[in-house]
């Protein structure tokens, strides 16, 4: 039999999905009934019928997370357009500054947690742009809603109650409690349940606030990368460069080899030199292929990457965190003739557009639907492919470079 194509099956698979869930839960926002049959479990799960009550009653489902859910851009974003908005000169020199106001808060969290200030930092800048974005969904209805439609509603329940029996606590006000559409809130995005377990105070206020109190964000992210296997004076990995012919077969950053295989196999830093035998056993990374930057990475790699099991996302925690100590840009580019933006740049791109009388919306420096919508437009009028990608092509062609 002919097996069914990768958008039959989803299809097939939501399908499924809707046909299993109760009628009143398919066809409306109410959360009523699913909070009904959730209820005996939030029980368990210690959440009083007070803060059930006050926090749940007339809920309603926000389906645009379930959209998100389907989406998400470590995974479907090109890797050079990925590290070009994340890690940009803009976010290094605010990660700078940060560094030297903090520098007394990171001190501690060094000394107590083996965690050094540029990888607390870096994390800071990945996850909220060091404060600047915390996200706009009210955590109780986002996940909710996640708890009742979509995947992982399992996962999602848990974190849902987690989120409840923080306000019963007063850790936070339901006001605040406000961060990304998959629940992850503050100066650097602890999911409810991970701030249950890691968060700290910090400040020594007497509670711990990772929305209004940095501090509080940098100790408690120090301590969540301990506990995740970070290991005191060890670097994340260090970029490499590959012999010709090197099969990169069964090789990632979880089949680690002593670095004296990877020695005899051919494997040395990118300006020639031997490979340090400090880093101890370590596995390859090449998330572009042979042709792109390739890295030995160490277990604190690993920590990082638990922080959101996306190997993208690890890295550019990992660089951001080296350029903050001084270093440069990867000595091997991208294997790509159309490179990735900096967050300026694509702000640079938005008002070229905007010029050019197309309604983008805010000139951001996030390249939405309006945007590539826009884009699209111009890359079909210029006779280039109509991909709705902003690279470095649209934005030359567009400023007259």
């Amino acid at each position: 039999m002919k097996p069914k194509s990768i958008s039959h099956r989803w299809a097939a698979a939501c399908m499924a999905l809707v046909l299993a869930m109760p009628a009143a839960w398919a066809q409306s926002s109410d959360l009523s009934a699913c909070m009904a049959e959730l209820r005996p479990a939030a029980r368990t799960a210690k959440v009083t019928d007070a803060t059930w009550t006050r926090h749940t009653a007339g809920l309603q489902a926000d389906f645009s997370v379930i959209e998100k859910l389907n989406f998400q851009p470590e995974f479907r974003t090109a890797i050079w357009d990925y590290m070009s908005a994340l890690v940009d000169e803009e976010r290094v020199a605010d990660g700078a500054a940060r560094l030297a106001e903090q520098r007394q808060a990171l001190a501690r969290a060094e000394q107590r947690f083996g965690v050094d200030p540029a990888t607390v930092v870096a994390v800071w800048g990945v996850e909220s742009n060091f404060g600047q974005t915390f996200g706009k969904y009210p955590l109780v209805q986002a996940l909710g809603t996640l708890s009742c439609h979509g995947r992982r509603q399992s996962y999602f329940r848990g974190e849902f109650f987690a989120a409840l029996r923080i306000l019963q606590a007063g850790h936070i006000a339901p006001e605040r409690l406000v961060g990304s559409w998959a629940g992850a809130f503050g100066h650097t995005q602890f999911m409810p349940s991970t701030f249950e377990r890691l968060a700290v105070d910090f400040d020594g206020d007497g509670r711990a606030d990772l929305m209004d109190s940095s501090v509080d964000a940098l100790g408690s992210t120090a301590n969540f990368l301990a506990r995740a296997g970070w290991q005191r004076g060890l670097p994340w990995g260090i970029e490499v460069k590959l012999p010709a012919g090197l099969s990169l077969a069964g090789e990632g950053r979880r089949s680690k080899r002593p670095v004296s295989e990877w020695t005899a196999r051919g494997v040395r830093r990118t300006d020639g030199s031997a490979l340090p035998d400090s880093l101890g056993a370590v596995g390859l990374l090449t998330l572009a292929g042979a042709k792109g930057p390739a890295f030995l990475v160490t277990r604190n790699f690993d920590a990082l990457y638990s922080y959101n099991a996306a190997e993208s996302y690890g890295l550019a925690i990992a660089h951001l965190s080296d350029r903050l100590r001084g270093g440069g840009p990867f000595a091997t580019p991208w294997p790509t003739d159309d490179a990735g933006l900096s967050r300026a740049e694509r702000r640079e791109l938005q008002g070229l557009l905007t010029m050019r009388g197309h309604d983008i919306g805010p000139i951001d420096g996030m390249l939405g639907d309006k945007s590539r919508e826009a884009i699209r437009a111009e890359q079909k009028r210029l006779g280039m492919e109509a991909s709705g990608r902003g690279g470095q092509k649209i934005l030359k062609a567009l400023s007259g470079g």
